[in-house]
């Protein structure tokens, strides 16, 4: 006995509905699986995060705060070197302590001083850092990925001491600097004048370290003629060394826009304890070296356009008449001035066979500019 025509046509129809259900899964589950074999895979390449990061401040051994972050991806025996900005690119803290490691939980942390910008290295084993960068360190090599940050708050300045001298106002340095090849202390008690209006700048011994003298002018001067009148340097030690120089903190790009005349105490193997410079040292013809004689002596810098003249004169005067002791023109790599202020120092150099062995002075009797 058959089954009802319209009884067999519904049964019909919802075979016809239960196949395409069905045939409508298997489309949308090999869809999902093919999208699941053709979708990115997770990203492997490293990456640096700051949880915390130090005020936006000038750099000094007075001050350090602490620097954090996380590392992911980083490969078995990758470590993280910090180095701060101010003036140069600094690690941190010190050269010898510049490796950090990565803690299992992939977080790091150090000790650092204060710089206006901060900048993580994730390096190999093999990475060498060096103690100053003029500018910011990039990726390549041993070094697997830079992450620079600004620091925090509103940037502030280091203290600075402050004296009159020759008719300008005058800033002291009072951070440490690495000028010369030594990490030194600078102590706004090693600058003064005396009755005379004479500049006395001093370097002495402090908590087991040499302290130095550095002034420099609160604004930028420009092209012209720089002049400082100096006595008698003859008794000074070969590491001991004074110098006139330009300078602005802003610019390690252009090496600073640094020019310097220096003296120093002689030693047994340079007959030369004099020189002028403009950097870097290491580009052929910025270096020209000469000797003194005893005996009070004027520096002068002469700085024009694409020239700059360096001289020193016997005397208390660079004027007509003046016994000349040494000349030299730079026309290749001379700066323009920016905003480079002109500087006077008196510093402790590296001197491996010639260490400093005691307290020092130069007195300054002068400086003059004319535009």
């Amino acid at each position: 006995m058959g089954y009802p025509l319209r009884t067999i046509g519904l049964c019909g129809r919802r075979l016809m509905v239960e196949r395409e259900t069905l045939a409508l899964i298997l489309i949308l589950t090999f869809c999902i699986a093919i999208e699941g074999c053709h979708s990115p895979k997770s990203d492997s390449s490293p990456t640096i995060e700051f949880t915390k990061i130090p005020p936006a401040a000038q750099g000094g051994r007075e001050r350090v705060e602490t620097i954090a972050g996380r590392v992911k991806n980083a490969r078995p025996g990758q470590q993280i070197v910090i180095y701060a900005h101010s003036g140069q690119w600094w690690v941190q803290p010190w050269a010898e302590r510049a490796f950090i490691p990565i803690k299992a939980d992939s977080t790091w942390s150090i000790e650092t001083h204060l710089g206006f910008e901060y900048a993580a290295l994730l390096v190999d084993p093999d990475y060498h850092p060096q103690n100053t960068l003029d500018v910011a360190p990039t990726q390549g090599g041993a070094v697997a990925l830079v992450r620079i940050v600004p620091g925090t708050g509103t940037p502030q300045l280091a203290p600075v001491g402050s004296l009159k001298f020759s008719g300008y106002d005058w800033s002291v340095r009072t951070i440490e600097s690495d000028k010369g090849g030594l990490s030194n202390l600078y102590d706004p008690e090693n600058a003064w004048t005396d009755a005379d209006g004479a500049l006395h700048m001093r370097i002495a011994k402090k908590s087991g370290r040499w302290s130095c003298a550095e002034i420099f002018l609160n604004r930028s001067l420009g092209y012209g003629t720089y002049s400082a009148t100096v006595r008698d340097t003859s008794q000074l030690e070969p590491a001991a060394v004074f110098s006139m120089f330009t300078f602005d903190d802003s610019t390690s790009d252009q090496h600073f826009r640094e020019m310097d005349t220096e003296i120093a105490g002689r030693d047994a193997l340079n007959k030369n304890n004099a020189q002028y410079e403009i950097q870097p040292l290491y580009i052929p013809g910025n270096l020209f070296t000469y000797s003194t004689p005893p005996g009070a002596l004027t520096f002068v810098l002469h700085w024009e356009s694409g020239h700059a003249t360096f001289k020193t004169l016997r005397g208390r005067s660079a004027g007509a008449g003046a016994q000349l002791v040494s000349e030299h023109k730079f026309t290749s790599g001379v700066p323009a001035p920016g905003k480079a202020m002109p500087r006077l120092i008196f510093f402790v150099a590296a001197r491996d066979r010639y260490p400093m062995q005691k307290p020092s002075e130069v007195v300054v009797e002068k400086f003059e500019y004319l535009p």
